[in-house]
């Protein structure tokens, strides 16, 4: 039976997000109106509440092609989360020793620490993979409590300013230049040229998956290893492959951070997006257009939610988080198919 289209499916759950918003505010005892009117206000209403959209919306999608190309390989990495902070840590340590080097080559030295950190990290669950044939699944959740161990440990023992969770803040040479220079609405907001880094990298890896032999053969591991072994594709190879580059991929969100937000780590910065990710994977189902807007949609949530905080506890998004991933998921499921097929039938057919 035919899937959902997922342009229908990003439409779908922006309509149930409509939807759930307006019934939550309703129950909170605030007005509906008023409260979706201030909710666009802080967002797409103006340009800094625009700015702080995509900043939030930036690591959402850069986390979901991470997922998304794990889900190519038949992989679900759970682990972006694990792998972010990981990846985080390191940029931020590696940057506050490269001193005075020149910006542009200092940022592509981080990019590249971003990339190989993230990937190292998902190392493990991939030989665990194809070694012992462990579940991607059980192993990258782990990897995730590990890393939280990990970067807490790490910041207890020096790597963080006395008193503080926060590592040594990096030289402004070595951070990506904020939006604010160029356009004066956005003063204040954390949006940064990080959103170019994420579009450049959604290019290529639609090159990557589209245009190239490894792309098509992880794909085919995907659908088939079996045939695939038969094929001569070496598939436990193409499978620690994949594994790596989902986690690389995870680990260059680091650049909305750590690069160009912050300028240095702290304990729980980027929290939520490789979760966040995973979600808009899922809803988008190996569409890169719906992905943006995926995480555009989460972004707004994210954003909105801060703005009425004041009347509406910013947690309740996250129930609209939960609300939309379900909606989608149901939207999907074979009986629910099954049945607006047979609507339509019935209301097609001849009285």
């Amino acid at each position: 039976m035919k899937a959902t289209h997922p342009g229908a499916r990003v439409l779908l759950g922006v309509l149930v997000a409509c939807i759930a918003f307006e019934v939550m505010v309703f129950l909170y005892g605030e007005s509906p109106r008023e409260m979706l009117s201030l909710l666009y206000e802080g967002t797409w209403g103006s340009v800094y509440g625009v700015g702080q959209v995509l900043y939030k919306a930036t690591p959402l999608f850069i986390t979901a092609l991470a997922v998304d190309f794990g889900l190519r390989a038949g992989l679900f990495n759970i682990g972006t989360e694990g792998q972010l902070s990981i990846a985080s840590l390191a940029v931020a340590v590696a940057g506050s020793h490269l001193g005075m080097m020149p910006g542009a080559l200092g940022i592509v030295l981080l990019f590249a620490v971003a990339v190989v950190s993230g990937a190292l990290y998902a190392a493990l669950p991939a030989l665990l993979k194809v070694r012992f044939g462990a579940h991607e699944v059980i192993s990258t959740i782990m990897m995730n409590r590990v890393a939280d161990g990990l970067v807490g440990l790490a910041l207890g023992a020096g790597l963080a300013l006395p008193g503080t969770v926060q590592t040594t803040p990096l030289a402004p040479q070595l951070t990506l230049t904020k939006l604010e220079a160029w356009v004066p609405g956005l003063s204040g907001s954390s949006v940064s040229t990080a959103v170019f880094v994420a579009a450049l990298v959604g290019v290529v890896y639609w090159v990557v998956v589209s245009r190239s032999r490894f792309g098509r053969e992880v794909t085919f591991v995907g659908w088939n290893p079996v045939a695939c072994a038969h094929e001569r594709i070496p598939v436990a190879r193409r499978t620690v492959q994949a594994l790596l580059l989902s986690g690389a991929i995870a680990g260059l969100a680091s650049s909305a951070t750590v690069l160009g937000a912050k300028g240095y780590f702290e304990q729980g910065l980027g929290a939520g997006a490789g979760f966040s990710g995973l979600a808009v994977a899922l809803i988008a189902k190996r569409n890169i257009p719906s992905m943006i807007f995926v995480a555009l949609l989460f972004g707004t949530l994210q954003q909105g939610g801060l703005f009425i905080n004041g009347h509406v506890p910013k947690e309740a998004m996250e129930v609209l988080f939960a609300v939309v991933i379900v909606a989608v998921a149901l939207s999907d499921s074979p009986s629910v198919l099954a049945l607006l097929t047979r609507r339509r039938a019935r209301a097609g057919a001849p009285s």
